[in-house]
């Protein structure tokens, strides 16, 4: 079971950039970042309108001096106290995430921002640079990464109980936008608006999630990949509302991602399966306590979350806030993620450089790479699916 008695001698004072009144985004954050007891949430800038800003962050518990106009003035007046923000979570659409990231850095605080953390992998590297000149910790919130079969999935890679890794198939293709719904929902209008979103839209939006979970659970890295992409509905193009997309491995291994918000009837889709010498592997998100493990002669077993039968001295195995056969689901995960970014500001804060360097946590080099999949599947796709070096 989850640890709940892991405290600190005080709570992380946190601060919010965006995900403000009605954000589901915003809420998944504030959510998951209280649930342990490990962060406080102190002060935000919610909103880009001032009063509207100021109400919600009074209406959810915040001191109305501590509700910002804008993050500029929120990193500002908390540098000045004494019991100012030591972390930051960025919940912006996607332009803004490389300034407001760079001015936090710069104030000297640790970060979690949604991705595509940047537009370029040369700003995300830049990124990479300055946190370390701070000594901070960027995570990237790959909220899907929390699941403990997750880790049991990667634990089995780890160990060998799939022998050696020849095919991963990769997916996130749901139906939502089948249609030009942006037309009446601005949430979605600016993830089809390069301006706002950059290069891509599904492949940045969703095929990341894919992606990352590809390379947390097999620790591959990919070699080359060819892509196509489609805009189904003509007023999305240049950015794709569907994206298919081979890659190659080092060590020679292969895998393909589906990338689409056009799959008319799907709810998520988002699904990995992994392919060894010797079994496979299977997880669907939105059946997440359930692993597929497929040894080649053997019946079909379904690997349930929390039992005995698991990894269970992996914490992220062992990191159930209930016992098996209850459902978690999406909120859990993210708390996972939370209470483990805790663990590495905290030990940072305290030069523990084993336990930062042992809790593992989707960093930078994880936003970066998400970023350069973005760019290498654009520049693919725009020279007609040409295979391009990684």
């Amino acid at each position: 079971m989850f640890n709940e008695e892991r405290r600190f001698e005080q709570p992380i004072r946190w601060g919010m950039v965006g995900g403000g009144r009605g954000s589901q985004i915003g809420y998944s954050h504030r959510n998951a970042a209280q649930r342990d007891g490990l962060f406080k949430l102190v002060a935000g800038a919610f909103d880009l309108d001032p009063a509207r800003c100021q109400e919600f962050g009074i209406n959810i518990g915040l001191e109305e001096q501590r509700c910002y106009p804008n993050y500029q003035a929120m990193f500002e007046a908390e540098a000045q106290r004494e019991d100012g923000i030591q972390a930051v979570s960025i919940a912006t659409p996607n332009s803004t995430h490389y300034e407001i990231c760079k001015a936090a850095l710069k104030a000297g605080l640790h970060v979690v921002c949604e991705k595509p953390i940047t537009f370029t992998s040369a700003e995300a590297e830049e990124l990479k640079t300055l946190a370390a000149e701070k000594q901070r910790v960027i995570g990237v919130m790959y909220g899907y990464t929390g699941f403990p079969m997750i880790h049991q999935a990667r634990e089995m890679v780890a160990r060998g109980d799939l022998g050696d890794i020849r095919v991963v198939n990769m997916q996130f293709a749901h139906g939502f936008h089948n249609e030009a719904y942006e037309e009446k929902e601005p949430g979605l209008k600016w993830r089809v608006s390069p301006e706002v979103s950059g290069p891509t839209y599904v492949i940045g939006d969703i095929g990341t999630h894919a992606f990352y979970l590809c390379e947390m659970i097999t620790g591959m890295q990919v070699s080359r990949l060819s892509c196509m992409r489609q805009s189904f509905i003509p007023s999305r193009a240049p950015l794709e509302d569907n994206a298919h997309v081979m890659m190659e491995f080092e060590g020679g291994a292969v895998g393909t991602l589906w990338a689409s918000a056009v799959n008319a009837g799907s709810m998520h889709q988002q699904k990995i399966r992994v392919v060894g010498s010797k079994a496979s592997i299977e997880w669907w998100d939105e059946h997440p306590n359930q692993l597929r493990y497929e040894i080649q002669g053997e019946a079909p077993r379904i690997l349930d979350r929390g039992m005995g039968y698991l990894y269970q001295d992996n914490e992220g195995v062992a990191a159930s806030h209930i016992g098996g056969g209850h459902a978690e689901g999406y909120f859990e995960s993210w708390a996972n993620l939370y209470h483990r970014f805790a663990l590495v500001f905290n030990a940072t804060e305290r030069n523990d450089h084993a336990t930062v360097d042992n809790v593992w946590i989707p960093g930078i080099d994880a936003g970066i790479n998400g970023v350069r999949l973005c760019e290498k599947c654009v520049e693919s796709a725009d020279n007609h699916s040409a295979w391009v070096n990684f």
